[in-house]
């Protein structure tokens, strides 16, 4: 799949003038996961406040209990420090995974300012 090919569909979604921006968000989560054949679940945590830790925000797939990720554990909370990109693979081989769901074999985690 060329990933390009669905940015006119996010834009638009970006663009809608009467949707929240959390509806827009469980709207693009909802368009990833369906859209892209090997997505199971698409999210966004946030960091809360001032507090180092991620909450979850909108997402699209199976309920999880890490709704509260501290700054530093798991790939969410590592990225939460190193503001960059983190593509994992094999998310067995990861020492400081956070399993949120069996299903996950690999995480791609980008971090948005």
């Amino acid at each position: 799949m060329q990933f390009e090919t669905l940015k006119p569909k996010i834009q638009e979604i970006l663009n809608q003038k009467t949707a929240t921006r959390e509806e827009k968000l469980l709207e693009i989560c909802s368009f990833l996961k369906e859209t892209v054949a090997h997505y199971d679940w698409v999210g966004f945590y946030f960091r809360n406040g001032k507090k180092e830790e991620l909450i979850l925000g909108p997402y699209a797939g199976t309920p999880t209990d890490h709704t509260v990720i501290p700054f530093g554990k798991g790939i969410c909370g590592q990225v939460a420090v190193s503001n960059k990109n983190f593509i994992v693979p094999d998310v067995k081989a990861q020492d400081n995974y956070i399993a949120c769901s069996l299903t996950v074999k690999s995480e791609i985690v980008i971090p948005l300012l």
